[in-house]
This record gives structure tokens, C-alpha cells and sequence, in this order.
């Protein structure tokens, strides 16, 4: 068809004038920026200091949180999350499953997830609904395990309207999908998720992740020797000796 400049043409011709050493800069530069930012996220809560905060057990229930583990387990880890961030997608794909696997599972610690989703996130109550309403088919981690590894596909960033995605996610895990999109279509659980953002208000949680063990909180994606170190120091401050894991 003729009439239309060719505008992506003109593009690659204008980016191949630059000199070869701007691109060198640019890719050091991107190089440095996500060493740095890797590293904050790893390390930032290193040999941590929890904040003292008040827990009141009776805002603990089931009907809030989601959680795993041993209900009675000597130690409660409560993550405060937002789907949509990075940190918690990091704290949920790479350190988490070890969570589980050595803390949860071993008995030392039950875990329990709220939804925090933070307002610049407009994508991320719908992961919370989604989640939710994953949750009703008994499948709320499968579902809160793909919604963090696919975060790049679903985000603010990445689509207008993140539904066809975590549909897709629903089929995936096996869920009932009539029944899931139901459910997400009439906003069923947003009661649930705006009392487990209330809940995280009330507890002065500013920034997700954030995490109570015990009487302290702990905000950032912790490393899981550093969250093991906790688990241990609140063990030993209930009077239970900490296993080795």
C-alpha cells in the first residue's frame, strides 16, 4: 500500500548511525544497575533487626490468610505481598520454595500469605481475586505460584487487562475454568482482599514484602538463612529449641 511512511525503517537507520560505544556504555551501565539492584534485594535484610509490632492472634484466621504448614507449628511467618511486585516475585520464585521445603515442611513454622496490593499496582488486585478464587477450588498456591513466575506476562506494564492470562493459569493448574471466571468476574473475594490489606494498614506494613515472625516485623524479600535465623531466635524466645535444617 502506498501513502504511508516507513517509519520503522527510519528507525533502525537512525539507531545503527550511533557509535558502537554507546551501546557498550548503555549495556554497562544496565549491566551495573541490575548487579546493584540483585544485590539489594538479596542482601538488604542480612543479620536483620525485626521492628516490634503488635499481634493480636484474633485477626490470624484462616478466613484472611492463606496459609501452609502446621497450624499449631512452635513459630508464624505471615507474609504481607502484592503480586505485581518485583521483590515478592524474587522472595516467592527463589527463596520461598526452600521456605517451605526446610521451615514449613520440617514442622519448624507455619506460613501465612496476605494480600497487600499496593494502589500504583493496578494489575495486582486481580491477581488477589484470581488467587482467590483459585483458593476456592483448593488450589489458592498453585495458582500464587504461576501468578509470581509469570509476573512479566500479566503486569501493569505488560497488558491492560491481565484476565486472559490468569485464565490461561486456571486451565493450567486444572481448575474448573467456568466456575474460576465466574468467580473473578463478580469481584467475589474483594471483601477478603480489602480486610487483608486493612489488616496490613493496622500492623504499619508500608512496603511489600513484609514479614511478621513472631512479634517482629521484617520488611523486604528475606534471603532464607536470614529468615532461618529468625525462625530459630523466635523458637528459642518461645521456649522450643530450633531444629537443625
Amino acid at each position: 500500500m502506498a501513502g504511508k511512511p516507513n517509519n520503522r525503517k527510519n528507525v533502525v537507520r537512525n539507531a545503527s548511525t550511533r557509535p558502537k560505544g554507546f551501546y557498550l556504555v548503555l549495556g554497562a551501565i544496565a549491566l551495573i544497575g541490575g548487579s546493584l539492584l540483585g544485590y539489594s534485594l538479596m542482601h538488604k535484610n542480612d543479620g536483620a533487626v525485626g521492628t516490634p509490632v503488635a499481634v493480636d492472634p484474633a485477626t490470624l484466621g484462616p478466613s484472611q490468610g492463606y496459609t501452609i504448614g502446621n497450624a499449631n507449628a512452635p513459630v508464624k511467618i505471615i507474609e504481607f505481598a502484592d503480586f505485581e511486585c518485583p521483590g515478592c516475585a524474587q522472595f516467592a520464585t527463589v527463596t520461598e520454595p526452600d521456605v517451605r521445603k526446610r521451615i514449613v515442611d520440617a514442622g519448624l513454622a507455619s506460613f501465612t500469605f496476605y494480600d497487600f496490593p499496593l494502589p500504583q499496582h493496578k494489575n495486582s488486585k486481580r491477581a488477589s481475586l484470581s488467587a482467590a478464587c483459585a483458593n476456592d477450588q483448593g488450589k489458592f498456591w498453585e495458582m500464587h505460584d504461576r501468578i509470581f513466575a509469570r509476573q512479566d506476562q500479566w503486569n501493569t506494564q505488560a497488558a491492560d487487562n491481565p484476565k486472559p492470562f490468569f485464565q490461561q493459569y486456571a486451565k493450567d493448574i486444572g481448575l474448573n475454568e467456568s466456575v474460576w471466571e465466574a468467580c473473578y468476574d463478580s469481584n467475589k473475594h474483594d471483601a477478603r482482599i480489602l480486610a487483608n490489606l486493612a489488616d496490613g494498614e493496622k500492623r504499619k506494613v508500608s512496603s511489600t514484602p513484609t514479614f511478621i515472625v513472631g512479634d517482629k516485623m521484617y520488611p523486604g524479600a528475606l534471603p532464607y538463612d536470614v529468615l532461618k535465623a529468625i525462625v530459630d531466635s523466635a523458637t528459642r524466645a518461645g521456649g522450643v529449641a530450633p531444629a537443625s535444617q
